[in-house]
């Protein structure tokens, strides 16, 4: 198989790159160790007439330690340059009213600062393999039955970890669709609002983006849903096949970041 599958090069013709959007968790980085050559290539990237912001559904750790964890890998990235789906859930929460119980990993609580918990009325769920008991799902349970809302960071279904794939936050999500009868409001990717926000203040528009990363359905379908393109990489979560699994296909499908990278300053610019 090539190692760059185009789909659509007129599509990208008629189009003025202006912003690069950039998962982060299997794309750059999986775990502590960095993608081979994305350093580098992101230095590249930088030094081209484009905004760049990182786009992430991590739930695993608040923003100030996804930070730090990038800057131990050597990335060069800023705090305000990356958007998150802990910061959308967040927003949806002041915007609400509503006190969450809140079943996200301890490292990601930092993110919610001052959001009131007590007598919970709303239920937001994340990555949180310790919260994700019996006991604790049935106390969601009752209150989503009770009329609370249920809010989901994300709803992936797996993610890489260095031991493998990993269940993510979906199947549980979904569980608790199931058992109430309800549906979740979803707050980071693939949703449309979630892309437009992460261009708020970029004073880019969707067709003058394009966005990379590994999950075929919540980064490359959810941006080419909202108007721009997608580049599919074949690290992290990705497996064989991917690509065939949305519709309109990814607009390039390539090894890794480093490749991705270069076919924009090459083709796109």
């Amino acid at each position: 198989m090539p190692a760059i599958e185009r789909k659509d090069v007129r599509m990208a013709a008629r189009r003025v790159l202006k912003a690069v959007l950039v998962d982060l968790s299997g794309t750059l980085h999986i775990e502590d160790s960095a993608v081979l050559g994305s350093q580098d290539a992101l230095k590249r990237l930088r030094n081209a007439p484009v905004a760049i912001r990182f786009v992430t559904n991590t739930t695993k750790e608040s923003k100030r330690d996804l930070l730090e964890r990038l800057k131990k890998l050597e990335f060069d990235i800023a705090e305000d340059e990356i958007f998150t789906s802990l910061t959308a859930a967040r927003n949806l929460l002041e915007q609400k009213h509503v006190r969450p119980l809140l079943l996200v990993d301890d490292s990601a609580l930092h993110d919610f600062g001052g959001i009131p918990t007590n007598d919970p009325n709303a239920v937001v769920v994340g990555l949180s393999p310790e919260h994700f008991n019996y006991q604790m799902m049935n106390k969601a349970f009752r209150l989503i039955l009770a009329g609370a809302p249920l809010i989901a960071i994300h709803k992936a279904r797996y993610y890489k970890r260095k031991d493998g794939l990993a269940l993510g936050p979906g199947p549980f999500v979904t569980g608790l669709e199931y058992a109430t009868d309800t549906k979740a409001t979803v707050v980071g990717k693939p949703e449309t609002a979630f892309f437009l926000e992460a261009l708020r203040g970029t004073g880019c528009k969707p067709e003058e983006t394009i966005m990379i990363g590994d999950d075929c359905r919540d980064d490359v379908g959810g941006a080419q849903n909202a108007g721009m393109l997608g580049i599919l990489v074949k690290t992290g979560k990705y497996r064989a096949g991917d690509e065939d699994k949305i519709n309109p296909a990814p607009y390039l499908t390539c090894e890794s970041f480093p490749q991705a990278v270069d076919h924009i300053l090459q083709h796109l610019l």
